[in-house]
């Protein structure tokens, strides 16, 4: 699962091999691994919630960039990298 985003020790994730409905990305800090889905909401898993508040905040910022690679992930196409939250 390629990686697309790193930043405060927290890493995206996304699979690009045909990945399954509804849109979702993965979310992975320090032993703790969640689901989110495209607006930034918690899906499945455990997340500290700094860490959410972060994603969610980074989810809001990329959401066009999200759905675009969510859509070559569809197609089994190489994901791009997306900017960090600064």
């Amino acid at each position: 699962m390629p990686a697309i985003s790193m930043f405060y020790g927290i890493i995206i994730r996304m699979y690009n091999n045909g990945e399954h409905n509804p849109p979702h990305f993965h979310a992975s800090y320090q032993g703790y691994n969640a689901v989110f889905n495209m607006d930034g909401e918690l899906t499945q898993g455990d997340m500290p919630k700094p860490q959410r508040k972060y994603i969610a905040a980074w989810a809001e910022l990329h959401k066009d960039e999200l759905i675009a690679n969510w859509e070559l992930a569809m197609s089994e196409q190489p994901l791009y990298k997306i900017e960090p939250l600064r």
